[in-house]
């Protein structure tokens, strides 16, 4: 997790990602480029502060409450600073039904946390999310991209204790 500085920008290699992205779409139509350059600034910076955010709407010449509007919306996207590891978990019905609730309340009371926070030591963030399109498997979280299914108390104890190390 680092902090973006009073003078944001991309670094070199990221600024090229970036521009390449832009690229991709035709003049007047550099917004449809957002989404991706969220996801290249989150990666930099670990979440996405409002410096940030004003950053990527001056490279994509569009006002700031564009950017704040889709980053927002979009449960991917950290507005605060989060810890290293982000645990999104579903909170829908069907794994609710399959155990949900239980499972997600023991990862609350395991980590001393709850939905929102990060723990002390800046290792992991809890966050509730809507549908991962994983109800067949559930409980489920997801952590990057990586998803934990058919999860149980045990399997969080081993999930917590691997992720801690």
């Amino acid at each position: 997790m680092t902090e973006a500085p009073n003078t944001v920008a991309f670094t070199p290699e990221r600024l090229a990602k970036a521009r390449e992205i832009i690229a991709r779409y035709p003049e007047g139509r550099q917004k449809s480029a957002l989404l991706p350059l969220l996801h290249v600034a989150q990666e930099q910076w670990g979440w996405l502060s409002s410096e940030v955010m004003d950053y990527v709407a001056g490279l994509l010449s569009i006002q700031p409450i564009e950017v704040y509007e889709v980053a927002s919306f979009y449960t991917m996207f950290h507005l605060e600073p989060v810890g290293k590891h982000v645990i999104e978990y579903c909170r829908t019905g069907p794994c609710c039904l399959m155990g949900g609730e239980d499972v997600y309340g023991y990862l609350k009371q395991k980590l001393g946390i709850g939905a929102g926070e990060t723990t002390p030591d800046g290792t992991f963030t809890l966050k509730e999310v809507e549908c991962l399109a994983a109800c067949g498997w559930g409980p489920v979280f997801q952590i990057r991209e990586k998803y934990y299914m058919n999860l149980t108390n045990e399997r969080i104890d081993e999930i917590v204790e691997e992720l801690s190390k």
